[in-house]
Order: C-alpha cells, then sequence, then structure tokens
C-alpha cells in the first residue's frame, strides 16, 4: 500500500510515485527518508519487519550504483516529504516546492519506459554489449564489444531500468558499464509478448482474432505496382515468416510460405463456385478421418477438389491448423484454444503442416502460377 497519495507538505501537493517504481524502494525511501517506521511498512505490506528490513539494506548497498543512487535520490526530493520541519524555515519549504514543480516532469512514464526498455534491452542482449554513462551526461550509449553505438537513451530511463534490476554497473567510474541482468532479460521476454499481445489485437488480419476483409489494393514491389491477393492485412504466415529460430534462421522458408499461400488461393477460388455459402467445418478433425473421397464434392468445382484433396493429405490436426490459419486467416491463440492445446504449441504445429502440405503440392506436380 502506498503512502504518497494524497500527501501535501507545506501547502504543497506531492506528486504521484511512478507507477514503474518497486514496491522495495517505495519502503526504502519511505522509511529512509519520510521517516516511516519499519513495522508500519511491514503492516501495511502484509508481511514480517525482518522483511523489509532486508529489502531496505538491500537498496542501500546498491546506492553505490551511480544510477541507483541518482534515481533514489529524484524520487526523495520530489516524491518522498521529509518529517515536518520547525516553524519558521522558509529555506527549506521553498527548495522543496521549486523540486516538486520542476522535477517531477523528468521522471519517464511507465509507457515510455517500457517502449524504451524493449529497444536498450534488446540491444544488451548482444554477446558483449555494455550501456556507458558519463557524469553530467543526459544521454548514455548502448555499445557492441567491437565500439559500434547501437542506440542512445536518456539517463532518466537507464536510472529507472537500474532501480528496476534490469541492468546492473560493472565498472563504475566516470564512464560507468551496465550490463543487462537476469531479471532484465526477463522483463525484455515478458515486454516482448506483451508488445505482440498488443498488435494482435489491434491488428485487423493476420494475427488477430477476426477474419480480415477481402480487400485487394496495390503494392509497391521493387519499383514496381502488383496486385495484393488478399488485403492490407497480414496473414499469420507472413509474420511467421518475418520470425527466426534458435539459429538465426527464418521460422518459415519461402517455399512453405509459398505452399500456405496456395491452399489458401484454391480455397478463395472454391468460394467463388455455384456454392457460395460452403460448409469447410467437416473437413475439421472428425470429417477428415473419414478419408479423402468422403469428403470429396465433385460439383464444388476443381478448386474446391484441390483443397479437400490437401486437407485429407494432411489429416486430422494438421488438416485443422493449415484451414484455420492459412484459409481462415484465424490467430494462433484462437487455433489452440479451439483445439485445446497449449500455449504456442500453435506454430510448431502450423510448421509441420506446412511442410507436409508442401510434399503434398510437390506429389502432385502441379506447379501452377499464383492469382496475380
Amino acid at each position: 500500500m502506498s503512502f504518497d497519495d494524497g500527501n501535501k507538505t507545506h501547502g504543497a501537493s506531492v506528486p504521484a510515485v511512478p507507477t514503474w517504481v518497486p514496491d522495495t524502494a517505495r519502503r526504502y525511501l519511505h522509511h529512509t527518508v519520510a521517516g516511516r517506521p519499519i513495522r508500519e511498512l511491514a503492516r501495511r505490506a502484509g508481511c514480517h519487519a525482518s522483511t523489509v528490513l532486508r529489502q531496505i539494506r538491500r537498496i542501500e548497498m546498491r546506492r553505490d550504483d551511480p544510477l541507483v543512487d541518482a534515481a533514489l535520490a529524484a524520487l526523495a526530493a520530489v516524491h518522498f516529504p521529509p518529517p515536518a520541519q520547525p516553524e519558521g524555515d522558509p529555506v527549506r519549504t521553498v527548495d522543496r516546492e521549486v523540486a516538486i514543480m520542476t522535477d517531477h516532469s523528468l521522471f519517464p512514464s511507465a509507457a515510455l519506459l517500457e517502449r524504451e526498455a524493449r529497444r536498450v534491452l534488446a540491444c544488451l542482449s548482444e554477446p558483449g554489449a555494455v550501456l556507458a554513462v558519463a557524469e553530467q551526461m543526459d544521454k548514455a550509449v548502448v555499445v557492441r564489444a567491437e565500439g559500434v553505438r547501437t542506440a542512445v537513451v536518456g539517463t532518466d530511463v537507464a536510472q529507472a531500468m537500474a532501480l528496476k534490476d534490469w541492468i546492473a554497473c560493472s565498472a563504475p567510474g566516470r564512464v560507468s558499464r551496465y550490463r543487462i541482468t537476469g531479471a532484465g532479460r526477463a522483463a525484455l521476454r515478458r515486454l516482448l509478448a506483451e508488445a505482440e499481445n498488443r498488435a494482435r489485437a489491434d491488428s485487423d488480419g493476420g494475427f488477430s482474432e477476426t477474419q480480415a476483409a477481402y480487400d485487394p489494393p496495390d503494392e509497391e514491389v521493387g519499383g514496381g505496382l502488383r496486385r495484393c491477393r488478399y488485403g492490407r492485412a497480414e496473414s499469420p504466415l507472413a509474420v511467421l515468416a518475418r520470425r527466426k529460430d534458435r539459429d538465426g534462421q527464418p521460422f518459415l522458408d519461402e517455399a512453405l510460405v509459398r505452399a500456405g499461400e496456395r491452399l489458401r488461393e484454391d480455397f478463395e477460388l472454391a468460394q467463388l463456385g455455384p456454392r457460395v455459402a460452403q460448409n469447410w467445418d467437416r473437413f475439421l478433425t472428425g470429417g477428415v478421418r473419414g478419408g479423402a473421397e468422403a469428403n470429396l464434392d465433385r460439383s464444388g468445382g476443381a478448386a474446391r477438389d484441390r483443397v479437400a484433396r490437401a486437407l485429407s493429405d494432411l489429416g486430422p490436426g494438421l488438416g485443422d491448423v493449415a484451414l484455420r490459419c492459412c484459409c481462415y486467416l484465424e490467430g494462433l491463440e484462437q487455433a489452440e484454444r479451439r483445439m485445446g492445446w497449449s500455449a504456442r504449441s500453435g506454430k510448431i504445429v502450423l510448421r509441420i503442416a506446412l511442410q507436409r502440405l508442401r510434399r503434398h503440392y510437390d506429389r502432385t506436380a502441379r506447379a501452377e502460377e499464383l492469382i496475380g
């Protein structure tokens, strides 16, 4: 529980402490600056007093870190009023009111910290990368082992990352060097996952939970214009194709993406046939088990037959994920929930399905050109 909401000192309102400040740092400042007893802090935190005491000692030991010390000093000057001063001490009052009016705007917001941390921590994850912070400078730089600068960040953001224990000082001095910590790597994974989930939710297609509308625009490729097949929204295959595996290779190579696009193209052609409202759900798990011939509908045209044969060849599970992600453009998360799979397993199954789909097309020797 926070003490700083609604605090007032000498008639001046104390700004709210930034949400990114760790609870341990808040308790340290409440005790050392605002004079709150440890037992009171422990009672409000719902823990033993010895736990709070250890947290305070740990923060005190970290004040040898220049960025941590600067962050705590700035937070103490603005957000944590000291015990009441004797009457007739106008100098201390004026100094504090000036600090409140000026310094609180220098702290980064939570959104800015997350955005900058994703960029900086990713650069620090490279082998030999360090964050160099010079005294009296308002910027810090990320430098690789070979001396190449990869990022620049404000010292206020660097102070916040140090206070959150995402970076640690390996060589203090006039130019202090910081490296990413285990907590920083865990924070980077969490921030990247949150950003990816927000992008999926905000997107109109690809990994989004709704199917993209068919709106074929023109796009510029190689200095010329060509017709897009399925619209501006990216398919799940396009997003996965940009990802890298642990060896640094594309998660989906070009041949697998082409196989998925070919299935999608036949699916679109089948929708243009005389039976527009076709029920493809019977090709999912259960319907596929009946074999290829049970699901073929000769009245649907050649494109429908090609889709039916491809899904039947894939079989249960693989046919499900191929139909949902390649044809319906469902998000992987939604497909995993529908089929009861564990989280993050869908992309592996989708890659296996695309590999078998490519072999299917190779066997049928139907090297037809894609539309457009």
